[in-house]
């Protein structure tokens, strides 16, 4: 499968682009991003423009900003291009409504690339407590990410924080291992330290409580999910699988997903869910009306 990419900052030059080149099953045709310097640094060609690049692809992988992304994911899937795409899928729900609409009349394929659900231990811990009575959950990602390196000139992430770039991951496990997130009942957001308290309600009764941070000096990064009930505790803390392993085998799953015409869990759909409980944080909106 042709693929190609839009973007070229940390993420894609760490895991996307890497890992597109290793893929057996992918032809990496070419990227395209606002600054062809840094595109050029990625081992394949370069696109003058975002069209040129549309038509020589059979899916478009995105590493851009949720502004930035929508816009471009639309019209990649309007071209019938398949997509995958990067974390939350757009800035606003309205978007991602609009996004995940177009995917289906489409008839095209689409995955956001929540890359923890690929990690081997992040799906034994899955499997470990599905379908046992947990009451209660927790899920904790501290990180530094804005402080210095890599992601300190990141805009987006200053200035909207850990809800938009590591909370789709906690609220994404949370929702797997404890049942659909059907309600925000508190948020607050620390400005200065980007430090987020978000309560969720889950179908089924559980209660779960996020904290957030990308401006906690610490290093590494602390992520934790923990499940509490009668069965007792069960804990994730393991990160070992790396970026581009957990890549590879998204892209495996996306190219089944597409061969056989079927939408992956991970899909535009998921997205969109995702992309309402962040709202909910946000805004600490009212219930959903929906869970797509």
């Amino acid at each position: 499968m042709k693929i190609g990419l839009v973007g070229a900052g940390p993420w894609a030059r760490k895991t996307q682009a890497p890992s597109l080149l290793a893929h057996p099953g992918v032809d990496f045709a070419g990227v395209w991003a606002r600054r062809p310097e840094a595109a050029a640094e990625m081992g394949a060609p370069v696109f003058e423009s975002f069209d040129a690049l549309l038509g020589a692809v059979d899916t478009v992988a995105f590493a851009v900003p949720p502004a930035v992304q929508a816009g471009y994911a639309l019209r990649a899937v309007e071209a019938g291009k398949h997509v995958l795409l990067d974390k939350p899928i757009a800035a606003t729900v309205a978007e991602a409504e609009e996004l995940a609409s177009a995917v289906t009349a489409a008839g095209v394929r689409s995955m956001v690339t929540l890359t923890l659900r690929f990690a081997s231990e992040t799906r034994q811990f899955l499997d470990a407590v599905a379908g046992r009575p947990w009451a209660a959950g927790s899920g904790t990602w501290f990180s530094g990410a804005v402080l210095g390196g890599a992601y300190a000139n990141s805009q987006w992430r200053h200035d909207d924080g850990a809800i938009l770039d590591i909370g789709p991951h906690v609220f994404d496990l949370l929702d797997a291992a404890l049942g659909t997130i059907a309600h925000v009942a508190y948020s607050h957001r620390e400005v200065a330290a980007d430090s987020w308290t978000v309560v969720l309600e889950h179908e089924g009764g559980a209660r779960s409580t996020v904290h957030l941070s990308l401006r906690t000096p610490i290093m590494p990064s602390l992520m934790r999910i923990e499940l509490s009930g009668t069965d007792g505790v069960a804990t994730l803390t393991d990160r070992s699988t790396s970026s581009t392993d957990c890549f590879a085998v998204l892209l495996d799953e996306f190219l089944e997903s597409v061969d056989k015409g079927v939408d992956h869990e991970c899909s535009v759909h998921r997205g969109l869910h995702l992309q309402k409980v962040i709202d909910g944080a946000r805004e600490w909106a009212p219930r959903f009306d929906d869970h797509d």
